[in-house]
């Protein structure tokens, strides 16, 4: 059995090769371009829940009884794909289909569940919604999934969200997760901007959540998020993680330019560098 340690230096080792990845990925998407800094900023995150937390078997992906994960920002697709493949849902020679006509690797997620692709997404506000009826289907069939739902902050303008976000405590789905890549900023600009949440921790716990905020580039913290902290029986929880998008490439942190854009082989070679390629 791993111990603690080990398991955070291979869920390490498994983020910096799927970073990697992501920006060959959105290279080789050409002039089609890619949501790079909505996709390195869900790495860490995504690395731990398929290379740690959920329960799944990418040989049997129909399994009744696995986790579901639903990426509701379907624009973070180079941080799902790339765990899909690192956790052995398809190839690497797969992974590169990405955005390639006819390929089962669009921008946005489109449902393959046979590829661990538990749902199609794309509108915003509407994951959570979705996590809410698996949820429930597993209470009510008395099995043991639950349903893991990755959102955005500027997601969270969305008022469909928040009628989610009751329902959830009022049908006491302790077995629903939700994540928040709370990275500050949105297509438009910075999300306080758009629409300041306030205390957003605060709002999720007075929607009746069990709450808590981490660093969402801190593999120990995220891993200790959905280990460690004490759940109230009965409530759903929600994992404010503090991202910062565009991880990991200078140029790309924090510069909304780099939402959806083009990598030229310069920019592509010097983010290869950086990243220790």
């Amino acid at each position: 059995m791993e111990s603690r340690e080990q398991i955070i230096r291979r869920i390490e080792s498994m983020a910096k090769s799927m970073r990697k990845h992501a920006l060959n990925m959105a290279f080789s998407a050409g002039a089609n371009g890619a949501h790079v800094g909505s996709g390195l900023s869900i790495i860490e995150i995504t690395a731990t829940l398929y290379g740690a937390i959920m329960n799944l078997d990418p040989q049997n992906p129909e399994w009744e009884d696995r986790d579901r994960f639903i990426l509701s920002k379907g624009h973070g697709t180079l941080g799902y794909y790339t765990a899909l493949a690192a956790a052995g849902f398809f190839t690497l020679d797969e992974l590169y289909t990405f955005e390639v006509d006819d390929g089962f690797l669009p921008g946005q997620p489109a449902m393959n569940i046979k590829k661990g692709i538990e749902s199609s997404s794309g509108s915003l506000g509407m994951g959570l919604s979705m996590g809410i009826g698996i949820a429930l289907s597993a209470k009510r069939k008395n099995r043991k999934f639950s349903a893991y739902v990755l959102m955005g902050d500027g997601e969270c303008n969305e008022g469909s969200v928040w009628e989610a976000a009751m329902a959830a405590a009022n049908f006491k789905l302790d077995n629903l997760v939700a994540i928040i890549d709370r990275n500050r900023m949105q297509s438009d600009g910075p999300s306080a901007d758009i629409m300041d949440m306030g205390d957003f921790a605060q709002k999720w716990s007075s929607f009746g959540w069990d709450t808590i905020e981490i660093d969402g580039h801190d593999i120990s913290e995220i891993y200790g998020a959905f280990t460690d902290a004490a759940r109230n029986s009965g409530k759903p929880y929600v994992v404010i993680a503090n991202t910062v998008k565009g991880k990991g490439v200078s140029f790309m942190e924090n510069n909304n330019e780099w939402h959806h854009n083009r990598l030229s082989k310069a920019q592509h070679e010097a983010a290869m560098l950086e990243l220790g390629d």
